[in-house]
């Protein structure tokens, strides 16, 4: 009897004639081991669709089925004597997918294409899923193509190197772009009567079909790596990537782009407006003053009375969808989703090392990350320190062409083109999200309707503690964050996304066609579009920190272009008010005008500040005559109960979301509103002078903070 437990004395009962085979643990790994040792079989080879098992009969059909249902192929057989099986089975020992690791170079080709892992992308991933390589083994052995080499040589296909590969020797006429990007292969080269083209995997004869009905040509593949298939589609049609990146929206939904400041219509309605209103003051000054006074008095008191009910909403609200630790626990690594995290950047070279620590932080197998480090062309700076990191695999540098405007939209609908994920998340390059905030987000789309397509995590800041700036915006950002838009949630009123940590079901997003890129607050324009779409947007109990502006130049600037952007995004859906209405339903309709409209509010306050300065120091009577009455009362209750709910709402929301330290600051919150004010005209004036400029926020400036890992 042969001594070798890896070697079997076997007898074909067809020719019945013996011989000696060799039991590989690699193939052993295809059927279970409790399924071996309950049939007493031993799985030896696969080969042309059919597997071979060792058993001491000829398998009956419990048996058959068994190996079937864990192999998902019928067994052929052969026999040994039952100490040789015996022996193989103690001597191979348990191999279940999670009990030992095979090293990135020892990969079985029919243990791979067995088991159905075609495509060339998941491939490492399912090899890591069922434990048959660590996670370092995966991005090993995606560095150095072993996984390529292993495909190619079992299906007999030749591999080509793209890296290096000239964009300008490909027939990019050959296939059109969008199905180039949405069959992910890109051709290489032509001739008479063949079309050579880069895959990842070994085409089936659908995607052949595709490809020759618009070629007549016969399809050629060639093997090479998804992640160099990519970038070359990139380089070869950047013009197209960018022309979508910052057109789709516009052609396709012309009337949810913001790419004019102002319609035909609501000019003409402009104008007609100011006419009239000059003509009436020079007729009748006096009541026309009045009734703009009390219509902004009026607008005041609905915008902060709407403000707090939606907090006291909040405070009841419940996070009925939302993951608990023991379901996040419950998760089966194997079978999450892919999730795409853009990170857009432009100079950001002194956060990079914060950013990948944030990243990695991530409670998420890394194999079903698909990190798109979004950076400008002309961002040098960032692109060398980020090559210079030597990120795992799944990061990759999307260079974005340079095109105007520049914005944040425009990168992320870049980013967004080949997209991996089911869904998609946008961080900022300073954000610190909370570990586990995917796979909330996970269970939280999983167990709704399709009808929710948006969950927005919270955002507050991790320096708020350095000056008297970042402790207002700390409370401003606790009582949109914690009250406001919980509260909207609550009333199922449109929601006005945070720039950041908004998770999205990527297939509804494309079909609206991303974010619009002339919007500078693309985040709350999408949240508008969705919900006026028929979808839903909820609030997940997360929350990501960012970095808080310290210095007041570059608050002004952060928030001339939010309220700029708040006031486009009303702009462009009032310009069919009635049609709006109809969408949104009048409750979402008058929400979305206290929300977004609102924002117009601060550019009122500064003459209503002077108006009260002049009264008590003059007692002018002119004033007196401009609020007359009742209107001089709901402008009094208006200067209290507007600063009341402002700095209640501050205090609730800090002390909803423990900040109890920050009470006193709350009750200077109306010096705030002033300091909103001037960022408001700012913002204003830009509208009309230079309405896409994206005002640059500067990260890293105070991020060493306790306990910061940089």
């Amino acid at each position: 009897m042969n001594q070798d437990p890896y070697r079997l004395v076997v007898r074909d009962p067809a020719s019945r004639q013996e011989s000696m085979v060799t039991v590989s643990p690699t193939v052993m790994r295809m059927v279970p081991d409790r399924v071996r040792r309950e049939h007493r079989i031993v799985p030896v080879e696969y080969r042309d669709g059919m597997i071979t098992m060792i058993g001491e009969r000829i398998g009956d059909e419990y048996t058959d089925n068994a190996v079937a249902d864990a192999t998902g192929f019928r067994p052929r057989w052969l026999l040994a004597a039952p100490e040789e099986i015996a022996r193989a089975l103690n001597a191979v020992g348990p191999t279940d997918p999670t009990d030992e690791s095979l090293n990135g170079a020892t990969f079985d080709a029919d243990y791979l294409l067995d088991h159905g892992l075609a495509r060339l992308p998941r491939l490492g991933e399912e090899l890591a899923s069922r434990g048959l390589i660590t996670e370092e083994d995966l991005g090993e052995a995606l560095e150095e193509h072993a996984l390529l080499r292993v495909l190619a040589e079992r299906q007999r296909l030749p591999v080509i190197d793209l890296s290096e590969f000239d964009p300008a020797k490909a027939p990019v006429d050959a296939i059109p772009e969008p199905l180039a990007r949405r069959l992910h292969c890109v051709p290489i080269a032509i001739d008479e009567e063949y079309l050579f083209v880069a895959v990842p995997d070994a085409p089936d004869r659908a995607l052949a079909e595709e490809i020759e009905e618009h070629t007549n040509l016969k399809v050629r593949p060639f093997l090479a790596p998804a992640g160099e298939i990519d970038a070359l589609l990139r380089r070869i049609h950047g013009a197209e990537y960018t022309r979508v990146a910052l057109f789709d929206l516009m052609e396709r939904f012309p009337e949810s782009s913001a790419h004019i400041v102002l319609s035909s219509a609501q000019k003409t309605a402009l104008v007609l407006a100011g006419v009239l209103l000059l003509a009436a003051a020079a007729v009748f000054f006096m009541p026309t003053a009045i009734a703009v006074f009390a219509i902004a008095s009026l607008a005041y008191t609905l915008n902060s009375g709407y403000k707090l009910l939606t907090g006291f909403a909040a405070l009841e609200h419940h996070y009925d969808q939302d993951a608990t630790p023991e379901e996040i626990a419950a998760l089966d690594d194997r079978e999450l989703p892919i999730y795409t995290v853009l990170v857009p950047l432009f100079r950001e070279a002194a956060v990079l090392h914060q950013l990948v620590n944030s990243v990695e932080s991530l409670d998420y197998p890394r194999r079903k990350l698909d990190v798109r480090l979004l950076c400008e062309e002309e961002d040098t700076e960032t692109i060398d320190a980020i090559k210079a990191l030597d990120l795992p695999p799944h990061f990759e540098i999307i260079v974005v062409p340079p095109s105007q405007p520049q914005t944040k939209p425009k990168a992320c609908n870049f980013g967004l083109l080949g997209a991996k994920g089911k869904y998609v998340v946008i961080y900022d390059a300073e954000d610190r999200p909370e570990p586990d905030q995917l796979k909330k987000a996970v269970v939280m789309f999983e167990r709704s309707d399709d009808s929710v397509v948006c969950i927005q995590a919270k955002l507050n800041f991790f320096n708020q503690e350095t000056n008297l700036l970042t402790r207002w915006f700390c409370l401003e950002y606790a009582t949109l964050y914690d009250l406001i838009l919980p509260g909207l949630d609550a009333k199922n009123d449109p929601i006005p996304l945070g720039g950041t940590s908004n998770h999205i079901r990527l297939a509804p997003l494309v079909e609206l066609g991303g974010w619009d890129p002339f919007n500078v607050t693309e985040d709350a324009d999408l949240g508008i579009r969705l919900h006026k779409a028929g979808y839903r947007t909820i609030m997940m109990d997360s929350t990501t920190l960012e970095e808080a502006n310290t210095k007041l130049p570059s608050w002004v600037r952060q928030r001339s272009r939010w309220i700029k952007g708040y006031m486009q995004t009303w702009l462009v859906y009032m310009r069919h008010p009635i049609r709006m209405m109809r969408d949104v339903g009048f409750k979402g309709f008058l929400s979305f005008q206290l929300m977004l409209g609102g924002s117009f509010i601060f550019l009122i306050n500064p003459f209503f500040w002077a108006l009260t300065t002049i009264f008590v120091f003059t007692q002018a009577g002119l004033i007196q005559d401009l609020f007359p009455g009742w209107i001089y009362f709901l402008a009094a209750a208006q200067l209290f109960f507007g600063n009341f709910v402002f700095m209640y709402l501050g205090m609730a929301a800090g002390a909803r979301r423990g900040y109890h330290g920050l009470a006193p600051y709350a009750l200077m919150l109306p010096l705030y509103w002033g300091l909103m004010s001037i960022a408001a005209w700012k913002g204003f004036v830009q509208l009309f002078t230079n309405p896409f400029y994206w005002e640059k926020t500067e990260h890293g400036v105070d991020i060493a903070q306790p306990g910061t890992s940089v």
